[in-house]
């Protein structure tokens, strides 16, 4: 196999990016009364919940911003991009400086959460919009965001933790690994190398406690040094998230010039997870595993969610890019003929998000309060880069 073999592959994912999956969050998610993106959407297109996530209106912002700067200036690109975080200026910010997570169509606030994701989302927002306009303020913004991010995410007592911390201390992989993006993409944006240190703490973590090679796994949620927790939670496997951690991971060695140490640690990781998270039955990636494989308690855990095969495509594509064995190309052919096959709607556009173990769709939603323009764009996009630079 040469990687001459991939490309209409990645070539597919460039075209639907430009002729599809933007156009039709431009048609339907962009609100041009209000200002912001509406992200629950009918199979059609049609408006079911006019409510606006924030984090989508950062990561709306981050993507058309960054498809702005990096693939064509179309002014309606950014003319959205700005839509999307002027809104989130006006409306997303509480009085102490925290960010909510959810707002009516004309801004009120409904919801705000324990964790800083919808901060993480706008300061990679902030950034591209300040790569794009060369807005020095929003640049500013993207550091303090940064900044709001950390501190709430790892100082100690900054977020309420889940269980009593008194009781039963631990920490999750997901703070990490939005850590390791989220500080790539201001130094891509910013051109500031200081955000490394942070990259390198994240990444030094998850391979020390949250990565257990006896077990072959990476763990969802550990106790503060890195042990297991015999519970339902501890012994929880979330294959998406550990292998967006991996891709993230990889991302970083090429950066590096291809890093033997975290080249060799984000295959072992995606390795790990494939082998986890794989259904060698009906295909596509579970959303849960338990550690021992006992039972889990999350009735969707045999569910195939949209967002852990994009990330899973990128991981495969990086991992085949920079080793160049064969079992990594082997693993994106079938995971793009497998999400092809059941994720993309051919009448309709974007993907279903939502479908049972055997690829039926559960749900004919394109969008909700946790789907919207970021996995499927985001992942349609770092291939088409990947193709762009003859990386593949």
């Amino acid at each position: 196999m040469s990687k001459d073999d991939l490309k209409p592959q990645l070539e597919r994912y460039r075209s639907d990016l430009v002729g599809d999956t933007l156009p039709f969050w431009i048609e339907h998610g962009w609100d041009r009364e209000k200002g912001g993106l509406f992200t629950s959407l009918g199979r059609d297109g049609t408006l079911l919940d006019r409510d606006k996530p924030v984090w989508f209106q950062g990561r709306g912002a981050w993507l058309f911003a960054t498809v702005y700067n990096s693939l064509e200036q179309n002014p309606r690109w950014l003319e959205v991009a700005l839509s999307a975080l002027e809104f989130l200026e006006r409306h997303g910010f509480d009085e102490d400086g925290r960010m909510y997570f959810l707002l009516t169509e004309d801004g009120q606030p409904l919801r705000k959460r324990r964790y800083a994701f919808s901060e993480a989302f706008a300061s990679m927002a902030y950034s591209a919009c300040a790569r794009a306009t060369a807005n020095q303020d929003w640049a500013e913004r993207a550091r303090e965001l940064f900044e709001v991010y950390t501190r709430v995410s790892f100082q100690p007592g900054a977020m309420e933790a889940k269980v009593d911390p008194a009781t039963r201390p631990g920490k999750g992989l997901g703070p990490r690994m939005i850590c390791i993006q989220l500080a790539q993409t201001l130094r891509e944006n910013l051109g500031d190398l200081s955000f490394e240190a942070w990259i390198d703490r994240c990444i030094e973590e998850i391979e020390s406690d949250f990565c257990k090679p006896d077990q072959g796994v990476v763990m969802e949620t550990v106790s503060v040094s890195g042990e297991i927790i015999d519970s339902f939670d501890g012994r929880l496997l979330n294959p998406g998230h550990a292998i967006e951690a991996a891709w993230f991971i990889l991302h970083e060695a090429r950066h590096r010039d291809g890093d033997s140490h975290l080249l060799t640690l984000g295959t072992r990781m995606l390795d790990w997870m494939w082998q986890r998270g794989w259904d060698e039955e009906y295909g596509g990636l579970y959303s849960f595993r338990d550690l021992y494989d006992r039972p889990v308690q999350e009735p969707v855990h045999d569910m195939k969610y949209w967002w852990p095969h994009t990330e899973a495509i990128l991981a495969t594509l990086l991992a085949y890019r920079l080793t160049s064995d064969r079992r990594h190309a082997e693993r994106f052919q079938q995971l793009h003929a497998w999400t092809q096959e059941h994720f993309a709607d051919p009448d309709h556009g974007e993907w279903f998000g939502y479908l049972h173990r055997d690829g039926s769709p559960a749900l004919q939603l394109k969008g909700s309060h946790w789907k919207g323009p970021f996995h499927v764009p985001r992942m349609q996009w770092y291939a088409s880069q990947l193709l762009e630079e003859s990386a593949v």
